[in-house]
């Protein structure tokens, strides 16, 4: 089980953060941000997809970090 942890845990850290750097460099939205009202940004097609990998991905890396703490500790 121990192992089953690391290996879970360490995948999934690896490709999550991967992922997060990925979605940072390349999906990150046209500078046609500065057309809409900083309080509707939101609601921009691009910027939306963008935060919402962006957090799947961070949210994958806090779980994975999560599982490798708990194998060590174990």
């Amino acid at each position: 089980m121990l192992i089953l942890l690391y290996l879970t845990g360490g995948l999934l850290f690896f490709v999550s953060i991967t992922a997060h750097i990925w979605v940072k460099l390349a999906m990150r939205p046209d500078s046609d941000l500065d057309e809409y009202h900083y309080e509707f940004e939101d609601q921009h097609p691009g910027y939306a997809r963008y935060e919402k990998w962006s957090r799947i991905t961070f949210v994958g890396a806090i779980i994975g970090a999560l599982l490798l703490l708990l194998a060590i500790r174990l």
